[in-house]
């Protein structure tokens, strides 16, 4: 099996961030329509944010989860397994961090391939077989030759931009005790919720393909594809035994983990993630393409 360029995938990510440009350019006229004097220090500041997230995303990512890059001498396996995968995937190697948590996960982050890391969990180290292992860390390369986390990045940076207008618009009114016309800030918060829950929608969907996309280009890395089904299954089976603190403290990062945290029905309903179940179902009919060829 070949790795192959995934049109499907590069074909929604252009469409997703047409979108999402065209929905930034709405959103920055009505700010501009809304609040007249202040549009500039507005971009300015919405410039200087998207630039922070953008450089500093995979040090962002690996401090929220409490991570740190290990050295060869403390992970020698680790740092083979992930040193040979990214070769076969003829990807530069990345840097390899470890979190100290029960929680079974891995993802991958960083702007670029070159700028790339993958971080597992020590609880994923201690959960999985060294096969399972590596096709877990060939899915997050594939996210990483795939350009996933850089498009998700810039994606969800208009998202987070109306989260916190939703979430402290009222300060450019002035307060809530002043008195002052609040009508402005009342519509530039509820056009910020519309910005925000289309952005949501668009970005989940993208978000779920290109989890499709990774479990196939990891099954290609490794071809060995039941490896990587049977790594889900006992990654979400096991997730029900962690303790829920632990679990909330890391949901942030859900939409960059290889099994999200599960969250009630909701959750499931707007997860970044298609059903461990699909994606076992698709692994499965790909390790039948191999018994084939």
């Amino acid at each position: 099996m070949e790795w192959k360029a995934d049109w499907g995938l590069r074909g929604r990510m252009f469409l997703t961030m047409f979108l999402l440009f065209a929905l930034y350019i709405v959103f920055v006229g009505a700010m501009a329509v809304f609040f007249p004097g202040r549009i500039f220090p507005i971009l300015v500041v919405m410039t200087l944010f998207l630039g922070a997230q953008f450089l500093f995303s995979d040090k962002l990512a690996l401090y929220s989860m409490g991570a740190s890059e290990v050295s060869e001498e403390e992970y020698p396996r680790l740092h083979a397994t992930v040193s040979r995968l990214a070769q076969q995937a003829d990807l530069p190697k990345p840097k390899v961090a470890v979190a100290d948590s029960r929680v079974p996960n891995a993802f991958a982050t960083g702007r670029s391939r070159k700028s790339s890391a993958v971080c597992v969990t020590t609880g994923i180290m201690d959960t999985l077989t060294e096969e399972e292992l590596e096709g877990v860390i060939a899915h997050e390369l594939a996210h990483i030759k795939n350009r996933d986390v850089a498009v998700m990045t810039v994606a969800s940076f208009l998202s987070t931009i109306a989260f916190l207008i939703v979430r402290w618009g009222w300060l450019f009114g002035g307060g809530r005790d002043r008195g002052g016309n609040q009508a402005p800030v009342i519509v530039a918060i509820v056009a910020s919720l519309v910005v925000w829950i289309v952005s949501f929608l668009l970005i989940r969907a993208l978000s779920r393909y290109r989890e499709f996309s990774a479990d196939r280009g990891g099954a290609v890395i490794t071809g060995k594809p039941a490896a990587l089904a049977s790594a889900l299954l006992k990654i979400s089976g096991k997730m029900d035994q962690v303790p829920k603190e632990d679990l909330r403290d890391q949901a942030e990062m859900n939409a960059f983990f290889v099994i999200p945290i599960k969250s009630g029905v909701v959750g499931r309903l707007f997860s970044t993630h298609p059903s461990t179940e699909k994606r076992v179902e698709r692994l499965q009919e790909l390790e039948r393409e191999l018994e084939t060829q």
